[in-house]
């Protein structure tokens, strides 16, 4: 009797997380509730930030300035700008009025544009890890902008609206005298989705910058419900899969896409891009594909037959030798090395502009580009 009370119990608590999941996913079809998941920007971590002291949450004194940009469509933004680690320690005194100090940082030193993850704000710890890392390995003034609706800047955050902050704050670091080549754009996770839209932006202009670096990217939100495990382990949309055409409705209704994989082509900046292969949030493959999509340009073509299940020996032949041809330009073009206890580096050149793929061992998701050795290559790579 016991183990039939217990039998009913847990099938009384499956279904109840069966309707819990249904109702989950069938939300994210609506989309004020699909925004809330996906930027998760009501989540302002850490509680009650002060930004006007940015010392409270690690940054050394007065190395930061707390600023606002206005966007073209009348937002403002927060934002940190933080000096170089070299130029700071090269004052013979700790600065005042740090405003001050913007231009000539600009100047002598190089300047990373940071564009941060779902959810927190610019004082996040893992965040501020990621400048102390960009400020003092590479000697990098940093700017960290935190886009509409998130921490304290106004508006509500939209795939367009984030582009429009992307470039509003890379318009500031031009209006405050650095030259558009010379700004690296740094994407992280979510920001790798704005960093390929600005990228393709200022592609689109004529506008050249440094480099793009995709941290913990996503080849498109669409890519990410399909490979999103929940906890780590739970697929969040396999099990709705079994229900035919469930999984179509929620995709047709993604109202945000950032499709990084679709303005790979217009992308004409050198690009970096970094994966953990223990990133438990966005599976590593989406990195792989991105880079694929880089390379496809530079490979023979692939025929591949109209109807899969009716292959003659003629165009399986054809196929195979295509293959072998595709593998073999790989090999030759894809400049390949491992770096022990490290990870993985593919790169491939076209004239002046590379394209670099890294996969580390270890990093996980949020701590990936604090990790001294990739943000070494990303030094390297685009002569910071």
């Amino acid at each position: 009797m016991a183990g039939i009370h217990f039998f009913f119990r847990a099938q009384k608590y499956l279904v109840l997380f069966g309707a819990l999941y249904v109702a989950l996913v069938l939300l994210l079809t609506v989309p004020y509730f699909q925004s809330h998941a996906l930027y998760l920007n009501a989540v302002k971590i850490p509680l009650f930030a002060d930004f006007d002291v940015p010392e409270r949450y690690g940054l050394a004194p007065n190395r930061t300035l707390n600023l606002r940009i206005t966007t073209p469509d009348n937002e403002t933004l927060g934002a940190w700008f933080i000096l170089s680690n070299t130029y700071y320690s090269s004052l013979q005194s700790i600065p005042g009025d740090i405003s001050n100090h913007i231009i000539p940082a600009l100047k002598e030193h190089p300047v990373v544009l940071f564009f941060h993850g779902n959810a927190a704000t610019r004082a996040f710890s893992a965040r501020v890890q990621h400048y102390q890392a960009f400020s003092t390995r590479l000697g990098a003034n940093v700017l960290a902008v935190d886009y509409r609706g998130f921490a304290d800047s106004t508006g509500k955050p939209s795939e367009a609206g984030l582009t429009r902050d992307a470039r509003a704050a890379f318009d500031w670091l031009v209006a405050h005298g650095k030259k558009a080549e010379d700004i690296l754009v740094v994407g992280h996770s979510l920001g790798t989705g704005v960093s390929g839209q600005l990228g393709a932006e200022l592609a689109a202009e004529g506008v050249k910058c440094k480099g793009i670096v995709l941290l913990s990217p996503f080849s498109s939100i669409e890519s990410v419900l399909e490979t999103y495990n929940m906890f780590g382990f739970i697929p969040l949309m396999k099990p709705i899969s079994i229900i035919p055409g469930a999984a179509q409705i929620v995709k047709r209704a993604l109202v945000h896409r950032f499709d990084t994989l679709q303005v790979v082509p217009n992308i004409t900046a050198s690009v970096l891009i970094a994966h953990a292969e223990n990133d438990w949030d966005i599976p590593d493959s989406h990195s792989d594909v991105l880079f694929h999509a880089f390379l496809e340009p530079h490979l023979p073509p692939l025929s591949l037959p109209t109807n899969p299940f009716s292959v003659t020996p003629e165009e399986w032949e054809l196929i195979s030798s295509q293959r072998h041809l595709r593998a073999a330009k790989r090999r030759d073009f894809v400049e390949s090395y491992v770096l022990p206890n490290f990870g993985r580096v593919d790169s491939f050149a076209e004239g002046k502009r590379r394209v670099v793929l890294v996969k580390t061992l270890a990093g996980g998701h949020d701590y990936l580009g604090v990790q001294e050795g990739l943000v070494d290559i990303i030094g390297k790579t685009f002569v910071v």
